[in-house]
This record gives structure tokens, C-alpha cells and sequence, in this order.
């Protein structure tokens, strides 16, 4: 029976995916959701950790919190949303180990300031995420299409049936709306 959901379960998108498992909380969306992205996951912990062992435990912890995470998060993108969930665990480890997460992105300064630079960074990703819903629809979609999705102007304009130009004022209008929203929330000032 298992094998016959699981299949059926790989034809669904992740959204699709997510859905489901939001309401129905089967365990064989996050078993597809996995054959999918765990070398992804796994890749992306050598990126930063640069040790196997290391990297297939957090890999294996990240999977482990996923269904938590899930239930608890709004997941527009799923693939994008699992790498910021993956880069910001090895951060945590990083964190937990007392090594310089400024020293990543090759910038050596004190453990203290990294922390807080990283804290910062992931307030304004937390805040991002929280205003990007609200921006008007055709926005919001070319906004996620464009720097989520590294979808191309033409890519839009076809999958949108836009002109170039709509596209592009949806994109610049999206951007300022979301730093005068980001304002409006004392964040990127």
C-alpha cells in the first residue's frame, strides 16, 4: 500500500506535497519530498561544513525537523525554502561549535559581531518572508519568479502572458513596495 501511495505521491508537485501534508500529515509526502532534495541537502551541508560525517547527520537532523517545520511555516517555494533551512542549521551547528560564521563567507572578524551580523541577516529573511505575501498578486508572482525561481524576464512574460514591460514594472514596483513595507517594520533601515 505504501509503495502505491508513494507513486502516486511522485507525480504531485511539492506544493502539492505540502499541502497534503499540512492536512493529512502522511509521511510518504516527506519520504518523496526527500528522494528529491536530500542530495540537495546533503550538498549544500558539505558546502558549508566541508566534513562527510558532519554532513550526513545534519542531514539526516534537518529531515528529522522537517515535519515540524512544515506544519509550522508558510512554504511558498519549497526547494528554496529547504536550502535557507539547510544553510541556517549548519549556521546553528557552526553556532553551537563557537566557530565564526563570518569566517563562511571569507571575512575573518570576532565571533561576536558574526553572530549578530547572522542574527540581522536572518531577522530581514524572517521579515522578507513575512511581506512578500503581501504584495499585490501580479508582484508578488514576478517577484517569486524572478529571485526565487531565476526565471527570466522572457520566462515570465511567457508562463505570465505579460508583456516585457509589465513585467519589469511589476518587478521594480514589487521591490519598492516591499522595502517601504520593510520600513513601515523598522527592518532594512
Amino acid at each position: 500500500m505504501f509503495s502505491f501511495k508513494r507513486k502516486a505521491y511522485r507525480q504531485k508537485s511539492d506544493e502539492e506535497l505540502i499541502i497534503i501534508y499540512k492536512n493529512e500529515q502522511h509521511s510518504e509526502c516527506l519520504a518523496v519530498l526527500y528522494e528529491r532534495y536530500g542530495h540537495l541537502v546533503m550538498g549544500a551541508c558539505m558546502k558549508y561544513l566541508k566534513n562527510v560525517v558532519e554532513s550526513e547527520d545534519l542531514t539526516s537532523q534537518i529531515f528529522e525537523l522537517l515535519p515540524a517545520k512544515i506544519l509550522k511555516h508558510e512554504i511558498t517555494y519549497f526547494k528554496s525554502w529547504l536550502y535557507m533551512v539547510t544553510k541556517n542549521e549548519c549556521f546553528m551547528l557552526f553556532r553551537k561549535k563557537g566557530i565564526s560564521t563570518s569566517s563562511i563567507d571569507g571575512f575573518e572578524h570576532s565571533d561576536e559581531p558574526a553572530n549578530d551580523d547572522l542574527h540581522l541577516k536572518e531577522q530581514k529573511l524572517t521579515a522578507l518572508e513575512e511581506v512578500i505575501p503581501l504584495l499585490k498578486d501580479e508582484q508578488r508572482i514576478c517577484i517569486e519568479l524572478f529571485y526565487l525561481k531565476e526565471k527570466s524576464y522572457q520566462q515570465i512574460c511567457d508562463e505570465l502572458n505579460l508583456s516585457m514591460m509589465q513585467v519589469k514594472s511589476a518587478i521594480q514596483n514589487g521591490k519598492r513596495n516591499l522595502k517601504l513595507r520593510l520600513e513601515e517594520r523598522n527592518e532594512f533601515k
